[in-house]
């Protein structure tokens, strides 16, 4: 079992950046993909980022702006947003998932309560 706590979220200005953080309670941590989506309100919740155990993989679904990595250490997972938009607007969520890491959200086994991010224009 794997509870995950998000935290960073916030009112954010067009064009600035946030920090979300992801807490893990799982002493295995290090075994799981973590990836983050996100959905606003009337949508889908759609992907973000992911990345491998080992943190040597990630992909995205827009490069450029948004930057995830991990600390298996601090047994937490990151995601830096830059240059954020009024569309990014959205509850986003971290989410583990046993072996390798993807993009679908159906294939993930735990996930946080979510944190609200807002960005004004």
């Amino acid at each position: 079992q794997v509870q995950l706590v998000e935290s960073g979220g916030g009112l954010v200005q067009a064009g600035g950046s946030l920090r979300l953080s992801c807490a893990a309670s799982s002493r295995t941590f290090r075994r799981y993909a973590m990836g983050w989506f996100r959905q606003a309100p009337g949508k889908e919740r759609e992907f973000v980022a992911t990345i491998t155990w080992s943190g040597g993989t990630t992909y995205y679904s827009m490069k450029g702006r948004f930057t995830i990595s991990r600390d298996n250490a601090k047994n937490t997972v990151y995601l830096q947003m830059n240059s954020l938009k009024p569309e990014d607007t959205a509850v986003y969520y971290c989410a583990a998932r046993q072996g390798v890491a993807g993009t679908d959200g159906n294939e993930y086994d735990y996930w946080g309560q979510g944190t609200q991010v807002t960005v004004s224009s």
